[in-house]
């Protein structure tokens, strides 16, 4: 693997494992979109601590891992010693030789150059070879967005100053990059998936630690403690429920193939 990024995303590797295992468990469905067979050659783009990795390398396929994250590569590395995994930028990544797929869950909707990524992952790819991914699409989280907008605002920090880091497309935009790019789309589609969150009360305030935290980037402490209760009061008319915070997820599947 070339072209490796060591920029470093700070990810608490223990709150994702502990409280976060729904990012792949949720993913083992998207496994039998890929149906993978032995002897495949397959990269898994974006591989967290390589849960989902490892279950590819179960089904007898030749599989190497790789995030942008060093601290998710180094947990998955410890995890499953026997896979290979590297880290690497999406947007600007090399393989050895072509594979016969590339697999991605809850990765793509952090990558805004999302062109980049398609010509790298096409570029990857044997002719015939298949993309299987699934990420946030269009309207994803779009009531945890507006509280955490609305609870800036009310300590003065107006929208235009906080840069949202996700990328949410439509199938339409999504399956338009990938065909001008030379793949074939073969299946899209966009689904609501709520998603209980663990540990009941502190569920919503662990999700905006993990996943949310450039919409803090910049506040002191204090600031950043007085708004969690704000967006939790927010959303619990909406997302809470006997003990439960559900976070309002929708995702796109896509499979296309390299022509």
């Amino acid at each position: 693997m070339n072209n490796i990024s060591t920029l470093n995303n700070n990810w608490d590797t223990s709150l994702y494992e502990d409280k976060h295992a729904f990012v792949w468990q949720y993913g083992e469905d998207l496994l039998q979109l890929l149906n993978s067979q032995p002897g495949e050659s397959i990269l898994d783009l974006g591989c967290g601590t390589g849960q989902l990795t490892e279950k590819i390398a179960q089904a007898g396929a030749e599989v190497m891992g790789v995030d942008y994250a060093s601290e998710m590569i180094e947990k998955a590395k410890q995890n499953y010693p026997h896979i290979r995994f590297d880290v690497a930028d999406a947007r600007n990544f090399q393989v050895d030789k072509p594979l016969d797929a590339v697999f991605s869950n809850a990765v793509l909707h952090w990558v805004k150059e999302a062109d980049r990524a398609i010509a790298s992952i096409h570029q990857s790819l044997k002719p015939g070879g298949r993309f299987v991914a699934e990420f946030g699409g269009k309207g994803n989280i779009k009531a945890i967005v507006t509280a955490l907008y609305s609870a800036l605002e009310s300590i003065g920090i107006p929208q235009a100053q906080v840069e949202n880091p996700w990328y949410y497309p439509s199938i339409g935009e999504y399956s338009s990059l990938l065909e001008q790019q030379g793949f074939d789309v073969i299946y899209a589609i966009l689904f609501p998936r709520p998603t209980p969150l663990a540990e009941g009360e502190a569920g919503i305030a662990n999700w905006i630690k993990m996943f949310a935290s450039p919409f803090l980037t910049g506040l002191s402490l204090e600031q950043q403690i007085q708004i969690i209760p704000v967006v939790e009061e927010y959303l619990k008319p909406t997302l809470y429920q006997q003990g439960t915070w559900t976070a309002d997820y929708r995702r796109i599947r896509i499979v296309a193939i390299k022509l």
